[in-house]
């Protein structure tokens, strides 16, 4: 009974992950990601240093996430 109540659990998770397509998730080393088709890439900043960018994609099944990640600026020169 404990098994099943889990996995209807996490299988509730995923959903609420799934339908919240909306909003960013910040990517974290070693995360698993199903890309099977990128949608669209924010570009990159025209400074000196780290700025945010956003990929928009599609999962294997059809999904849409958006993916924050963190990239170098074009800006710097040598």
């Amino acid at each position: 009974m404990q098994k099943i109540l889990l996995s209807l659990a996490l299988l509730a998770g995923f959903a609420a992950q799934a339908q919240a397509t909306d909003e960013a998730i910040a990517y974290r080393y070693g995360m698993q990601l199903d890309v099977a088709q990128v949608l669209s890439i924010t570009p990159v900043a025209d400074v000196c240093g780290v700025v945010p960018v956003e990929m928009t994609y599609l999962d294997s099944h059809g999904g849409k996430h958006i993916l924050q990640f963190s990239e170098f600026g074009s800006g710097c020169s040598n």
